[in-house]
């Protein structure tokens, strides 16, 4: 099994490009959709974010607002490293649980798409790293359309990720992602054909 580890910055198209290599056969073990399901009702990690940050960040069913959490903590870096302190571990413990399982059916290529790569752990998971970057102008208007956000909320959100030199640290590949959907797939599948040539281990061996 082969292991391509996918980040990039809210706005970059990171999603897009997991996307495109799900199409082509790679399973992808989603960061992101873990993140949402370590956080509901009756998770370890709800539990720690409501001693934390208070019952005010509840709909009135019990369920984690994220969109209310997201506006809090996007505005406060302490917050916000807070929130990921709580979540990261539960997040690192699922990705390691999905990457075991995926070993034993024998899957070929495994794709771990974060958005908050994992520093060591994240490098250590991946045979490769690869970063999807864009212009910060088309960042600002691909989250405000997708997310509904005002121009200063994207901003924010942009603002508390890391910065694009800190992601290219980790890069053994990067795709700049400022042309049409129809530019990055026809990228995304060179490097997936690229990446899938040098070779795999055969589970029958």
């Amino acid at each position: 099994m082969k292991v391509v580890g996918i980040t990039g910055g809210i706005g970059s198209g990171k999603s897009m490009a997991s996307g495109f290599l799900k199409e082509l056969g790679a399973y992808v073990i989603d960061a992101d959709l873990i993140a949402r399901q370590i956080v509901e009702k009756g998770q370890k990690a709800y539990d720690e974010i409501v001693e934390y940050f208070g019952h005010n960040v509840l709909n009135e069913d019990g369920s984690l607002d994220r969109k209310k959490l997201g506006t809090i903590v996007f505005k406060n870096s302490a917050k916000l490293k807070a929130l990921n302190d709580i979540t990261h571990k539960y997040i690192i413990e699922k990705v390691i649980l999905e990457l075991k399982e995926a070993s034993n059916r024998c899957e070929r290529t495994v794709v771990v798409d974060a958005a908050i790569p994992f520093n060591k752990i994240f490098a250590e998971m991946a045979d490769e790293i690869w970063v999807v970057v864009a212009d910060r102008e088309k960042r600002i208007s691909r989250v405000m359309e997708r997310n509904g956000l005002s121009r200063e909320d994207a901003v924010d959100r942009i603002e508390a990720q890391m910065k694009d030199e800190e992601y290219l640290k980790l890069a053994d590949r990067v795709i700049a992602n400022n042309g049409s959907i129809e530019d990055l797939r026809l990228k995304i599948m060179r490097l997936f054909t690229q990446f899938r040539q040098g070779g795999f281990i055969d589970c029958d061996s």
